[in-house]
């Protein structure tokens, strides 16, 4: 159970030290998408940094237990974040739905985590394009800082295994809508022995996020024999905290997405109460997964957090079932996470 001061504590630190960190780093990636020859190009990173900023800012957290390394950590994170929400872009605006061009890009994503690893065309199925060196500069980025700690290749397989699982979502979910759901559901048959009990469209929220990654790098910063830990935190964090990480972010988009006519995996429960039921499981088995793992309270608090940021988005206010949804969320995460839901709508004010 985590304490108001706690919370207070964590909300100061992420005033004070992470989103100022975050913010500045965005800053310089978001100079250097200026740059980028490309109009296309150039407005699809500009945007992904102006509306997304949040995903920055929320990963940058997990640089937090990386303790006194944390601004190198955080460096990272914005870079490997950066690198994310700007590929999303690219696939979401993209008019070929090829995915085999949605993997090129993706490669990005695995040779950030690869510091050996050689650039590649990551534009090669659209060669009229032109970063002008944006996309490779931020692979560069994550490789120059994962190439410095000791113990990176110990862990690499780990930190790799999840985001190869984040590039086949992205993959598979891009393609043209009447072609994502078999295939979704396709790759989950295949990896359904090893998971628990679960939907294909629960799986793909699990494959969705990039926190787990974040958690296990930020543990190698400064530490002695962190390979054991790090294996731990893979295991806590896939599938169930990124699942509802995940999971709430389609909660919320809910209505966007059907304006937009977007996939939404929270779309596919038979009612707002089946939806409920297994939100809440998902915390509950969050929380008792990172209950050994270093930083324990930190991570509990993190989990309260996710349920916290996300239920205090403007807009859960306009969609009925969502704020039902919200209330009884809330209600489980116990006066703690209701504190810190408080802290979250104050912080959201922020400038």
């Amino acid at each position: 159970m985590q304490t108001p001061t706690r919370i207070l504590s964590l909300t100061a630190r992420m005033i004070l030290q992470v989103r100022p960190a975050a913010r500045t780093f965005l800053q310089g990636w978001k100079e250097r998408a200026r740059r980028i020859p490309d109009p296309e190009l150039r407005r699809q990173a500009l945007a992904s940094i102006e509306a997304k900023t949040f995903h920055c800012e929320g990963g940058s957290l997990c640089g937090l237990t990386a303790g006194h390394f944390c601004r190198e950590a955080i460096e990272f994170i914005v870079a490997y974040q950066t690198i994310s929400d700007y590929l999303d872009n690219l696939c979401d605006r993209s008019t070929s739905q090829d995915p085999e061009d949605f993997r090129a890009l993706h490669e990005a994503m695995l040779h950030a985590l690869t510091p050996e690893a050689p650039l590649a065309a990551y534009y090669r199925f659209r060669p009229e394009r032109n970063d002008g060196g944006y996309l490779d500069e931020l692979v560069r980025t994550c490789q120059m800082i994962l190439g410095g700690l000791p113990e990176y290749h110990r862990v690499a397989p780990f930190i790799r295994e999840l985001a190869g699982l984040y590039v086949d979502l992205q993959v598979h979910k891009h393609v043209r809508p009447d072609e994502r759901e078999e295939r979704l559901k396709k790759w989950f048959d295949g990896l359904r022995p090893g998971l628990p009990e679960m939907a294909w469209y629960e799986f793909a929220a699990c494959a969705g996020s990039t926190l787990g990654i974040f958690c296990m790098v930020s543990l190698l910063f400064g530490k002695q024999d962190a390979a054991p830990a790090v294996e731990r935190i893979r295991r806590a964090y896939f599938p169930w905290v990124q699942g509802l990480h995940i999971l709430l972010d389609y909660l919320i988009d809910q209505e966007e997405d059907r304006r937009e006519g977007d996939l939404n995996f929270c779309s596919y429960y038979e009612n707002h109460e089946r939806l409920t039921q297994r939100l809440g499981h998902f915390y509950r088995r969050a929380q008792a997964g990172v209950a050994d793992l270093p930083d324990a309270k930190f991570h509990h608090l993190l989990i309260s957090g996710l349920l916290s940021l996300y239920l205090s988005d403007h807009k859960v206010s306009g969609q009925k079932t969502v704020r039902a949804v919200a209330k009884k969320l809330l209600a489980l995460g116990g006066a703690e996470t209701f504190f810190f839901y408080l802290q979250c709508r104050m912080y959201r004010r922020l400038p």
